[in-house]
């Protein structure tokens, strides 16, 4: 970060003369940190950084409870967790230029006790609307911390044990998937689903005290760069109209409605300007041209559009699993939580694969694990038991630890130093933005198709039917009235259309993961020892 500090810096002119009293970083850096301050720096920094993620996590399987408590629907309840993806994805480009103007330590501790300002209110909210505008707050703050968080971890420790710090960075970001649905399902059953935020609140403080004591005297320089604010107009516009068209068309039927049709006009023509704009100006807030290298462009649209497969899968199996199964929010949880555990487990073993063997060989081994998994989801129905629902979430965490760091090796690939922090920062803008549409297509996708589905399963589900006609008078045998039984026959006819709508759903992602494949090879990255430095330096 400090090189694309000095060359930026360079770009601005001449910085503005350094205050005499106040205590300016060493040229070198500072030495690592020993002892209880090193163990002690790495609890605070690994607590606000697990809070952060918990977050992404923990409400997925409360969206029905809350959806219902607000009087919302399960589509228009996946907002909660849209809102709060977006708002992160559009403040990460910031960071760099966030971090020269407060310093890094400033910052993340900001950033910490914003987080834990804006979870209060999200517990808070008297409304879905409140709610929603909380989230977007929690989104943008939240921005900063995962990769300040990272720097603060590697400048705790020698370079020797570089990997030691990124491990136990992982580690945490690893846990979140497993904690998070056990915790937000149990809370959800058995409190009111406010506290799924509110938890946040002492771990936060703790987290941001233990982290300004530790790292307060180790702040990085500061120096104020100009920020392009009409390109970060424009990001905020076409990405959020786009959002807010993908969570409404639905319920404004599509096109049929002037505000979908004018975000969409909104959303292409703030595109456009956004393109043209970052590609001439002298500070842009985003580095299009990094697009201009196939490496970086195959890695990354690889690296978005299998992310957003995956958080659509994400938010939908609990959905289905409590709207159309008849889970609880608990059971719902538990079925999800095993996902992190081959992810913990097998990340080191990457990490070393990674050293010495070609990223795209095992980014190939991940795609193909996810495409098994989707087939294997593709196979169910009404029917299946929760070994069956939780042995694919199992296995997907093997997927998930060779998914993430080799992509970004792949993007990396070949750029100089000075370009990557930028490369990393645009790289998780697109995944974060793709996971935030996953969602709303999927959740959309999933409605119409159980619409279809149920219409279709309608035209032999009448009066005259053989089939119909033997179930309504048998349930007339049992003393179900007619009308009754056709009501009881009805919940039947939805929750197989819903099940097949997902099963629809979880093919087509099984087809598009091994298409991902073919286009990864695509990418010439150098050597797996350069990728590899370069990936760490991502995270």
């Amino acid at each position: 970060m400090s090189t694309a500090a000095s060359s930026q810096a360079d770009a601005a002119g001449p910085a503005p003369a350094p205050n005499p009293h106040a205590k300016q970083p060493p040229e070198s850096g500072y030495p690592p940190l020993e002892g209880s301050a090193r163990a002690f720096g790495t609890i605070a920094v690994s607590a606000a950084v697990f809070m952060n993620v918990l977050d992404s996590s923990i409400a997925n399987v409360s969206i029905p409870t809350i959806a219902g408590d607000l009087g919302v629907s399960s589509t228009q309840g996946t907002w909660v967790i849209t809102s709060f993806a977006v708002a992160n994805a559009i403040t990460v480009p910031l960071t760099g230029w966030l971090t020269q103007y407060f310093g890094q330590v400033r910052l993340f501790v900001i950033s910490t006790l914003l987080f834990v300002l804006s979870s209060w209110l999200c517990g808070f909210a008297w409304s879905f609307e409140s709610l929603v505008f909380f989230r977007v707050l929690q989104g943008a703050v939240a921005g900063p911390m995962i990769p300040l968080s990272q720097s603060l971890m590697l400048a705790s420790y020698p370079r020797a044990k570089a990997g030691m710090a990124l491990a136990l960075w992982s580690m945490t970001i690893l846990v979140g998937p497993i904690a998070g649905p056990l915790l937000g399902g149990w809370i959800s059953d058995n409190y009111d689903w406010s506290w799924i935020f509110y938890i946040n609140v002492p771990v936060g403080l703790l987290a941001a005290w233990g982290s300004w004591q530790v790292y307060k005297t180790r702040e990085s320089r500061r120096i104020r760069l100009p920020i392009d604010r009409i390109g970060l107009v424009l990001l905020v516009v076409w990405v959020g109209a786009l959002q807010i068209m993908l969570d409404k068309g639905k319920d404004l039927d599509w096109f049929a409605s002037p505000l979908i049709c004018a975000l969409a006009v909104i959303s292409v023509i703030t595109f456009v300007y956004f393109v043209i704009w970052e590609l001439t100006a002298s500070h842009p807030v985003v580095d299009l041209t990094l697009f201009m290298q196939r490496n970086f462009t195959t890695g990354t649209i690889a690296l978005s559009v299998a992310y957003g497969l995956f958080f659509g899968t994400v938010v939908l199996l609990p959905l289905w699993l409590q709207s159309t199964m008849g889970y609880t929010a608990t059971w719902a949880g538990v079925a999800a939580a095993p996902v992190g555990i081959l992810a913990i487990i097998l990340s080191p073993v990457v990490g070393k694969l990674l050293a010495r063997h070609d990223p795209r060989i095992i980014a190939t081994t991940a795609f193909l694990i996810f495409s098994l998994i989707s087939y294997m989801r593709a196979q169910y129905n009404t029917q299946v038991d929760l070994f069956g629902v939780m042995l694919p979430t199992f296995i997907q965490g093997a997927a998930m630890a060779a998914f993430f760091i080799p992509l970004t090796t792949i993007s990396l690939s070949g750029l100089n130093p000075e370009r990557i922090p930028a490369a990393a920062g645009l790289t998780n803008f697109f995944r974060l933005v793709c996971g935030a549409f996953g969602t709303s297509i999927t959740t959309t996708l999933w409605e119409d198709r159980a619409i279809l589905h149920h219409a279709r399963l309608t035209e032999v589900a009448r009066p005259g039917e053989p089939a119909f006609d033997h179930i309504i008078n048998g349930m007339g045998n049992l003393g179900i009235s007619r009308q009754k039984g056709a009501a009881l026959l009805d919940q039947v006819i939805n929750q197989q259309a819903y099940t097949i709508s997902a099963t629809d759903f979880f093919f087509a992602s099984a087809i598009i993961f091994l298409l991902l494949i073919g286009l990864i090879w695509l990418a010439r990255p150098k050597t797996a020892s350069h990728g590899g430095g370069a990936a760490a330096g991502a995270h």
